[in-house]
Order: C-alpha cells, then sequence, then structure tokens
C-alpha cells in the first residue's frame, strides 16, 4: 500500500504545481462547457431540427478544431521543452512555424466548407427522419455554416497566442480570455436568438453570430495582453521581426508536428464517421447524441486538464532534462485522471435522466440522450487513462507512436465495428455506442505497455 501512494499520490507541492497549471484550464473548460449547454439549450428551443441543423455542423466545424489543435500542439511538444530548456528564440521559432501552418490549415477549411458544406450535411440525413423535416434540418444547417465560416480565422490566430502561453505555463490569461468571450457568446446568443432588447429575432443565425463575435473577442484579449507584456514574456519580443524558420527547424519540426496534425484530422474523422454511423437509427438519434456530447462535455473537464498538464509540466521536466520528476509527475497526474473519473463518472450515471429533460425535443430523442450519457458515464474512467497516455507519449516526441495509438487504432478497430453494427444490426444507438467503447480497453492494454517502457522520456531540444 505504502509503494502504491508512493508512486501514484502526490504530496502537497505536486498538487500545487498541478492545480497551479490545471485549475485555470479546468475553470475555463468548466464555463466553456457551461456555456454551451445553455447556448445548447437555447439553440434546442427553437425545436429538434434547428438544434440537429446546428449540431451537425458543429461536428463537421470540430475536425477543424482538431486540425488546428493537432497542428500547434504538435509544434508545442518543442515549444514546452524550449521553455524549459530557456530558448527564447527556440519558442520564436515555433510560433512563426504555428503561423504559416494554421494559414494553410484555414483556407483550405474554408474552401471545402464553401464547396461540400451541403453534402457533408445530407450525410447526416440519410436515416429515417423519426417525423422530423429533414429537408429544414438542411436549410438550418446550411445557414448556421454560411455564418460560422467567419469565426475559422479568428480562432486560429487566437490559438496561435493561446497555445504558446499555455506550453510556456501561462494558463491564467487563456482562462480569462476564454471566459469573457464565453460570456460574450452567452449574452449575445440570448439576445440574437430571441430578439431581446430590440436586436431582432435570428434565430439559428442569431446563434452563429453569437459565436463568431465571441472568437474575436478572444483574439483580441489574447493579442493585447501578450503585447503588452512582451517585457516579462521575453519571447513575445521580435516574434513579427521575420516570419522566416530556419530550413533545419522547418524540417525538425515538421518530422515531429505532422503526425499529431494528420492524427488530429484523423481522430475528429473518424469521430464524424462514428456520429454518422449512429444517425442511420434516426433524427432523433442525432438530437440525443448532441444532448449527451454536450453533458458530457461538462463532466469531462477533469481530465481534459489532466491531459493538459501532462503536456505542460512533464513537458517541461523533459526539456530540462529531468527524467526522474518528470516520470514521477507523469504517475501521479494519471493516477489523479482516473480516481476523479471514477468519482464524477458514478454521479453522472446515476444523475443521466435528469439532463434530457431541460430540452425542448420530443420523449425519444430525451431517452435515447439519457442512455448515451449513462454510456459515456460509465467508460469516463477508460477515456482519461486513454487521454492522459496519449499526451504522456506526445511530451517525448514519440508523435508516430501516438498518431499509430490514436487515430490510426480508431479508424482500423472502432469505425469498422460501428459501421457493421449500425448497418447489419438491428441493436439500439446505445448499445452499438457501448460496444465500440469497449474496443477501446485493447488500445488500454497498449498504453499501458508503452508507459511502462518509458519510450515517451525523451528530451528533443538539446
Amino acid at each position: 500500500m505504502k509503494r502504491f501512494k508512493d508512486k501514484y499520490i502526490g504530496d502537497r507541492a505536486f498538487y500545487k504545481t498541478l492545480f497551479a497549471v490545471a485549475l485555470p484550464i479546468i475553470i475555463q473548460n468548466a464555463l466553456m462547457n457551461f456555456v454551451s449547454l445553455l447556448d445548447n439549450i437555447m439553440v434546442g428551443q427553437l425545436g429538434t431540427e434547428q438544434m440537429s441543423g446546428v449540431a451537425i455542423v458543429n461536428q463537421l466545424i470540430f475536425i477543424f478544431y482538431l486540425l488546428i489543435f493537432g497542428g500547434l500542439s504538435g509544434v508545442g511538444i518543442y515549444t514546452a521543452q524550449f521553455y524549459g530548456n530557456k530558448d527564447d528564440e527556440g519558442i520564436r521559432q515555433t510560433f512563426r512555424y504555428k503561423f504559416w501552418l494554421g494559414l494553410i490549415v484555414t483556407i483550405a477549411a474554408i474552401l471545402i466548407f464553401l464547396w461540400f458544406g451541403d453534402f457533408f450535411i445530407n450525410k447526416y440525413l440519410s436515416g429515417t427522419s423519426d417525423g422530423g423535416d429533414l429537408d429544414a434540418t438542411l436549410r438550418y444547417g446550411r445557414e448556421y455554416l454560411g455564418i460560422i465560416l467567419f469565426m475559422l480565422p479568428a480562432v486560429t490566430i487566437s490559438q496561435l497566442y493561446i497555445s504558446t502561453l499555455r506550453e510556456c505555463g501561462q494558463t491564467v490569461v487563456p482562462m480569462v480570455a476564454g471566459i469573457i468571450a464565453v460570456l460574450t457568446n452567452l449574452a449575445l446568443d440570448y439576445v440574437l436568438i430571441f430578439g431581446k432588447f430590440g436586436f431582432p429575432e435570428l434565430g439559428v443565425a442569431g446563434a452563429a453570430i453569437g459565436t463568431v463575435v465571441a472568437r474575436y473577442v478572444e483574439l483580441l484579449i489574447a493579442v493585447i495582453w501578450s503585447v503588452c507584456n512582451r517585457n516579462k514574456h521575453t519571447y513575445f519580443k521580435g516574434i513579427f521581426k521575420t516570419l522566416l524558420v530556419p530550413k533545419e527547424k522547418v524540417i525538425k519540426f515538421f518530422v515531429t508536428g505532422t503526425p499529431i496534425l494528420i492524427n488530429e484530422g484523423l481522430w475528429s474523422f473518424g469521430i464524424a464517421l462514428l456520429s454518422q454511423a449512429y444517425s442511420l437509427r434516426g433524427l432523433n438519434v442525432v438530437a440525443g447524441q448532441n444532448i449527451s456530447s454536450t453533458i458530457n462535455n461538462i463532466f469531462n473537464i477533469i481530465f481534459i486538464a489532466m491531459g493538459d498538464s501532462v503536456a505542460i509540466i512533464v513537458g517541461q521536466y523533459l526539456g530540462s532534462g529531468d527524467m526522474k520528476k518528470a516520470k514521477d509527475f507523469d504517475n501521479k497526474i494519471i493516477a489523479t485522471a482516473v480516481i476523479s473519473s471514477v468519482i464524477i463518472g458514478s454521479f453522472m450515471f446515476f444523475t443521466a435522466p435528469l439532463y434530457p429533460e431541460i430540452y425542448n425535443t420530443n420523449d425519444m430523442a430525451k431517452l435515447v440522450a439519457t442512455h448515451f450519457i449513462m454510456v459515456q458515464a460509465a467508460f469516463m474512467p477508460k477515456d482519461s487513462f486513454l487521454h492522459t497516455s496519449y499526451f504522456t507519449i506526445r511530451a517525448g516526441g514519440k508523435t508516430i507512436v501516438t498518431f499509430l495509438f490514436d487515430s490510426v487504432f480508431m479508424l482500423v478497430f472502432s469505425v469498422p465495428v460501428a459501421y457493421v453494427l449500425s448497418r447489419y444490426t438491428v441493436l439500439g444507438p446505445a448499445t452499438i455506442f457501448a460496444l465500440v467503447h469497449m474496443v477501446d480497453f485493447i488500445k488500454c492494454i497498449v498504453g499501458y505497455v508503452l508507459l511502462k517502457k518509458n519510450v515517451w522520456m525523451k528530451n528533443i531540444v538539446k
């Protein structure tokens, strides 16, 4: 028991270090997801078709989010280690590389959505209507997408600054920027969706406008703070003196970071394929899954923050060459994530029927949502272990391994299972959802072995 405690339970200094990094992320994600819930409820008040159309587009935009996240955080492995090694110029070079990468991804995403937006939305409307109006759902989805595309440049530039700040241990500023942005979003959604205080009643379009404006607010806060505090955070000094990145660094960043970019893109594509497979059971499943994922995002903020903490804390220890400390912190962060997920998941499971009742949708959609929430709650400890394991392996620059561990596994195992079960069986959507989750236990075994062998303990900047 003492050996277990020493290995997995931290002392006061450990938790002080961990929560100094994790708590701002937890607060930011909690508020963002709570506001997302309120936003979701407000759109849901308009009807099942409106909620489903917005949910489908958000599933597609989620691919863009993860491409940006993967592209920037792939290079961010170097940023964290450069910071641990006190190398300001190295941080500037990663920032400039991120700029070009984000620009390419953003332009490509806008063009793809403009040309193929209707085609993608229709893929989620190929199942039964369950009494809903599929044409109306397509119309609302198209309206929402046409406005939300203006948000993409703001997301890219704000994440360029926010990811750099986080990788250098500054998590409070991103939290403040995120909080102000989501409160802006909430206020604008209320007045624009329902036409309050003299504003026009715009419905789905109002929800899109509120989201776009909020992202530009977040962008302004992040950029202005970084510029005003460049004397303290000296890596921001002269960051745009040039946009050129040395050829040898481009090659190095590309080799390490590209697998993460591809991984996040393929993983989000895999999630979209899974959602499309569940949608074959009808429009109520689209609505129910949207409700369940919104609720799940609120409950999983702890282990999501633990993953970010691994990337920041463990990455900095690896950059400074302190492998013993990196290993010790990693073990304890993973244990904290899993133990907290057991407690939170249990509460979520037993309260699952309560959450769909706050939505203005039909009883079948609510039942589907309840079952999906119960499945997500039951498998939360599994998800927390996989999430923190992924960030551990990635912290040491083993991006090819994470690529195989994450998206390749999903596309080779999870997606085919969902495809076969949704098309060739009469199993209910929640049963299929649970069976797909069970496939991940193979990945848990692989992740445990990789952690045990310490393949991730590597300094990549010295």
